[in-house]
């Protein structure tokens, strides 16, 4: 937990405005989350904008780099972009709720906020769930779609013990 310490972002003492703060994120920083990540090899910047208020904090969080997937049709690695953007608005309350998407309350008593739970977010949202090399050739895909198996349609079979039954229904 104390690692995590390296992401809050301390607000107090600074005046109303903005502020930038800007994180290199790595392999170390997905370790301090206790899950198994589907990519290697993360090069990226997350840059953090807060917008003070004197009543509330926004935070913009972008994140931007890259990360080694391993390719689902051809089990190759590749660098796949990440980028992508959140939006989140801190309030103060009696004490911690992220039970709303967009909007966090946090105790009054806090004096520093930590972001390593957006960034994470923010990275891993960014990963594709089918994960396909842009070195894949569309020929490639088309053998593989030629072979793929079929969803085979269902007709309803009508059960001859319950038409009778299903006769006598339609007759009332």
């Amino acid at each position: 937990m104390d690692k995590l310490r390296n992401y809050d972002v301390s607000f107090s003492g600074l005046k109303t405005g903005k502020y930038q703060f800007k994180f290199e994120i790595d392999k170390e920083f997905f370790q301090l989350f206790d899950t198994e990540q589907e990519f290697t090899n993360p090069k990226i910047t997350a840059d953090v904008l807060l917008d003070k208020h004197s009543t509330f904090l926004e935070f913009e969080i972008k994140v931007n780099g890259t990360a080694q997937l391993v390719c689902d049709i051809t089990n190759e690695d590749f660098d796949h972009p990440i980028e992508n953007q959140i939006k989140v608005l801190v309030k103060f309350g009696e004490e911690y709720d992220d039970s709303e998407e967009d909007v966090i309350t946090i105790p009054m008593s806090d004096h520093a906020f930590n972001i390593a739970q957006l960034i994470y977010e923010n990275v891993v949202l960014s990963i594709p769930m089918k994960k396909v090399s842009p070195n894949v050739k569309n020929e490639d895909l088309e053998i593989l779609e030629k072979f793929s198996p079929k969803e085979a349609e269902e007709e309803e079979k009508s059960d001859p013990r319950w038409d009778a039954l299903k006769n006598l229904k339609n007759k009332n």
